[in-house]
């Protein structure tokens, strides 16, 4: 890590410690030889002519971290979710008697941007005015696409899949910078994004969109481009979820999956964009619940495994920043470990530095009675703890003292005036143009209304027809009765020069006989995951759109029409033929330690 200026130090031990001179210690089971807040930082950290005093980050962190209490080196470990849009009893009380490290944002606590940054701003001022008064790390996923957990007033993108659609690293910066603009405004200054799986299943239901494509190469590329957008605004970037969820059809929400890839693939594959992102200062990974018994990871899940987090991330790799836990309720890590504090100890054990849950357990449940009393008869576990504690606190140390961070207090005011960020529209539209990618083996575009004749649009979505029949005016309609279930198509084609299906999912045989049988031109309208094309490529023409955005609906039929060339560039292997990355000079610089 860098070292900070001599000047920031003073700013940083003001802002960490001196709303705590007067304050009483952190809870009454505090050591003996615990601090005391009111003595230790005033008369030590405060005397900035004291030689003991290190100036660089990680020194300091071990400095201040040696003169913490089991209790509260193992809080700043914990990052909770809580319930409600509103700062919630059982949290406040977690950050003022425990001072915990941070909290997560999840959907359900935003759909009111403004109350959103007056809670954060609420529990901040909690955490600078109890304890040792260490600011929080605020988390959220605002992955871009369907990934969209701080709702509200915010911008909602095409995702991932368009911008390796789009194939160009500055739509992955400018995504991951307007994402990070609006963040701030709401005193978030931590994003679990990018997401650099690959999309090597395409029966996957978690990835899907949310990966940029099949190609490693493009998705470390892009990766580094949107973290680099982010740490431009002033958000911690968090590359997830390690060592990669893309090749399985399994959720580790409820299940952990079992991928069987070779050591020798997981390094090749999924682990290249890691290795890139890494070589570009990454702040911090989020460990996945996801087993690969052909590495010596075995059957435990790599958020479990001391083996991943430490021998391979830490050592092989060499990153040196924060690990962070996927949320440990999620059934892929808690049937394993079998209950949640067992899950707990076993992710700090493996090498985990924060661990996340999506709620806050009572004060003194079962996971933090069992931490405590680990922490006091295992040293080795102690060690563990006080490690993560320092991991934390160094990226805290040089985060806040940097010139670039999100204001701690965040002002509700900026926040409900100013999201979206103003210019974020704009580029958006314009990203989801560029990421329309045609397959047209039948020379069938452009197709004016004239050539196209009587026309019939079938789907699922509205924004699907208010776009078509902008486009083809005139144009009749048919909702299928979901999105699998083609119904009474043929009925409503009967005397239809063209059909437009918008199609979102795998269609079975009776629905792809249907179609073949149709004595219409059938043009396919794909949304979200193209990963079914192939079964259909007999098709007239077909046109992929990635999101379920207005912009990307009316950027598709754009395409059709012949006004935006549809350039865009299928992000993975469509009938065997996977198209070369757009940028080769990009590709030979990654590889060229391969």
């Amino acid at each position: 890590m860098r070292k900070i200026k001599p000047e920031k130090i003073f700013f940083i031990l003001i802002l960490f410690f001196t709303l705590t001179v007067f304050s009483l210690s952190l809870t009454s089971e505090t050591n003996d030889e615990s601090i005391s807040p009111g003595s230790f930082w005033d008369s030590a950290l405060l005397d900035l002519s004291d030689p003991l005093v290190p100036s660089d980050p990680w020194q300091l962190a071990l400095y201040i971290t040696e003169q913490m209490s089991d209790e509260q080196a193992l809080a700043q470990t914990m990052m909770f979710g809580w319930l409600g849009a509103e700062p919630h009893p059982l949290t406040l009380n977690w950050i003022r008697q425990r001072g915990i490290g941070g909290v997560k944002v999840f959907g359900w606590n935003t759909v009111n941007t403004g109350m959103l940054a007056e809670t954060i701003a609420v529990f901040q001022a909690t955490a600078l005015d109890s304890g040792l008064g260490i600011p929080l790390l605020v988390a959220t996923d605002q992955e871009g696409g369907l990934v969209r957990h701080v709702r509200g007033n915010t911008s909602v993108t095409p995702g991932n899949m368009a911008i390796g659609a789009s194939g160009r690293p500055i739509d992955a910066y400018w995504t991951g910078y307007y994402i990070g603009r609006e963040l701030a405004l709401l005193g978030i200054n931590m994003n679990f994004a990018p997401t650099v799986d690959l999309f090597n299943n395409r029966e996957s239901s978690l990835i899907g969109t949310r990966a940029f494509g099949a190609d490693p190469v493009m998705a470390g590329v892009l990766g580094a481009a949107f973290a680099k957008g982010q740490r431009d605004t002033g958000i911690i970037a968090t590359a997830k979820h390690f060592p990669g969820h893309g090749d399985t059809a399994l959720d580790s929400h409820g299940v952990l999956p079992i991928i069987n890839a070779s050591m020798e693939t997981l390094w090749d594959r999924e682990l290249l964009p890691y290795r890139f992102l890494i070589s570009e200062g990454i702040p911090a990974v989020m460990s996945g619940h996801l087993a690969f018994p052909n590495t010596p990871g075995g059957n435990s899940p790599a958020s479990l495994s001391s083996w991943f987090l430490n021998d391979l991330l830490r050592e092989e790799m060499g990153f040196t920043g924060l690990i962070v836990t996927d949320d440990l309720i999620m059934g892929g890590a808690l049937n394993y470990a079998r209950n949640l504090p067992l899950a707990v100890k076993r992710a700090l054990e493996a090498g985990n530095d924060v661990i996340m849950l999506s709620q806050t357990p009572a004060l003194n449940d079962a996971i933090w009675n069992l931490l405590i009393t680990s922490m006091r008869d295992e040293p080795e576990f102690r060690e563990r703890v006080r490690d993560a504690c320092r991991r934390v606190l160094a990226l805290k140390l040089e985060y806040f003292g940097s010139d670039n961070f999100v204001p701690i207090i965040p002002d509700p005011a900026q926040a409900g005036t100013n999201l979206p960020h103003p210019e974020a529209g704009t580029f958006f539209m314009n990203l989801a143009a560029r990421s329309v990618t045609i397959i047209d083996e039948k020379n069938t575009f452009p197709l004016s209304p004239e050539e196209a004749g009587r026309v019939l649009l079938a789907g699922n979505y509205s924004e699907f027809f208010n776009a078509g029949r902008r486009a083809f005016p005139g144009a009749a309609s048919y909702s299928l009765p979901s999105a699998s279930n083609l119904g009474d198509l043929a009925f409503h084609a009967r005397n239809a020069d063209t059909v437009i299906l918008c199609v979102s999912v795998r269609l079975g045989n009776a629905a792809l006989q249907l179609l073949r049988n149709l004595n219409a031109r059938l043009i396919v309208f794909s949304i979200l995951d193209p990963g079914f094309l192939d079964e259909i490529s007999w098709a007239d023409g077909t046109v992929a759109v990635y999101s379920l955005t207005p912009e990307s609906f009316t950027a598709g039929f754009s395409a059709i029409l012949g006004r935006i060339p549809g350039e865009g560039t299928m992000p993975f292997v469509i009938d065997g033929n996977q198209p070369a990355p757009r940028n080769t000079v990009i590709r030979n610089i990654i590889t060229r330690d391969q």
